[in-house]
């Protein structure tokens, strides 16, 4: 069986930063990706215009997805308009069920801006509704009844929204991966310079190593890691589905003193 992987964000560089790593190693292991951000990228600029800034982001993510031979998928509003809404909800709904992913990648429930958070219930309702003939998606889409497996990546930072450290229940190696995720990162030429204005971020290709080595300190196993925490199965696939387990191998540890 080929499964089918879908990574869900809320901006441009959020795959980057936090599930990258992950994603390179499943299509290696045969899957077939996809790429999405909710969230254009037009607030991720002291410079551009919006047009101008909106186009520069399209482009960066799209190179950024092809450097990795995912399916790339087209935003659906500004910065900041990720909001838990039907309109959202039914044109996002509509994606997930074309696509019908095995294994769905989606950020954290708890972080540091609302972007990100009302991304993941998007994603979660999304997926949970893709086979309720009566709930109607835009554009139309007949409904699915797959299996789909959920993971919450970290936190940006490894924070939540409180600056509390998060700690995960699977931990990936991406060590062999790290370069290659860092030139998808790199194809983010925009952000440089507004991460260094806006958030502090000096170096930000070093700020996203940093996570990934923390991350590697959490697992106590390798030098460089990606943290996921599975969504409770109830309503998406059986308690026992796990395809990240059985498409990992060695390259995926379950921490035996997670508690949540």
């Amino acid at each position: 069986m080929k499964y089918r992987v879908f990574a869900i964000t809320a901006h441009p560089d959020d795959i980057e930063f936090s599930m990258s790593g992950t994603m390179i190693l499943l299509e290696k292991a045969g899957c077939e990706i996809h790429y999405m951000n909710i969230a254009n990228g037009s607030c991720g600029t002291a410079e551009y215009d919006t047009d101008t800034i909106v186009a520069m982001r399209l482009e960066e993510a799209k190179l950024a997805a092809q450097s990795i031979g995912a399916i790339f998928h087209a935003p659906l509003v500004p910065d900041l308009e990720i909001l838990y809404t039907k309109d959202l909800l039914a044109k996002l709904g509509s994606i997930v069920r074309k696509v019908a992913p095995d294994i769905l990648l989606i950020p954290s429930p708890q972080d540091y801006m609302e972007d990100h958070t009302n991304t993941c219930r998007l994603a979660i309702t999304a997926a949970f509704s893709r086979g309720m003939q009566n709930f109607p998606v835009d554009p139309p889409v007949t409904p699915v009844d797959n299996e789909v497996a959920v993971y919450h990546a970290q936190p940006h930072g490894n924070r939540d929204a409180l600056n509390k450290k998060v700690y995960s229940e699977i931990y990936v190696n991406i060590g062999d991966v790290l370069d290659k995720k860092t030139g998808m990162l790199a194809e983010h030429k925009s952000q440089k310079e507004w991460l260094d204005r806006s958030q502090g971020f000096n170096a930000y290709l070093d700020i996203m190593k940093g996570y990934a080595r923390e991350m590697g300190e959490f697992s106590q196993q390798w030098e460089y890691s990606e943290g996921w925490r599975r969504h409770n199965p109830l309503g998406f696939c059986a308690a026992d589905f796990n395809p990240l387990a059985d498409l990992l191998g060695e390259d995926i540890y379950f921490a035996k003193n997670y508690a949540g």
